[in-house]
């Protein structure tokens, strides 16, 4: 089972599906790669965007079932969003 890793900086969010077996990343997405530089969006909208990607890749890949690693960050905020909007996706976390 994949793992959904999950990084937040104080600009960008990024999150990687990771196959720790084979030691790789399946697919990775931030908001420098997926959100155009003109758009105005709150960072939160912007972590939902994120999770919708890496939801879509995962389900268009035949992966439907992941492991949330959010690190050292709490459960909520723009964390939040990005295993919500995922879940909501259709990624079971």
């Amino acid at each position: 089972m994949p793992r959904l890793s999950i990084f937040r900086s104080n600009v960008n969010i990024y999150a990687q599906l990771i196959d720790d077996e084979a030691g790789k990343t399946i697919f990775g997405a931030s908001t420098r790669s997926i959100v155009k530089k003109g758009e105005k969006m709150t960072k939160t909208i912007e972590a939902e965007v994120i999770g919708k990607a890496v939801a879509e890749f995962a389900k268009n890949s035949g992966i439907k079932n992941a492991v949330l690693d959010r690190g050292s960050y709490r459960y909520h905020g723009r964390v939040r969003a990005v295993a919500e909007s995922a879940r909501a996706a259709g990624l079971k976390i």
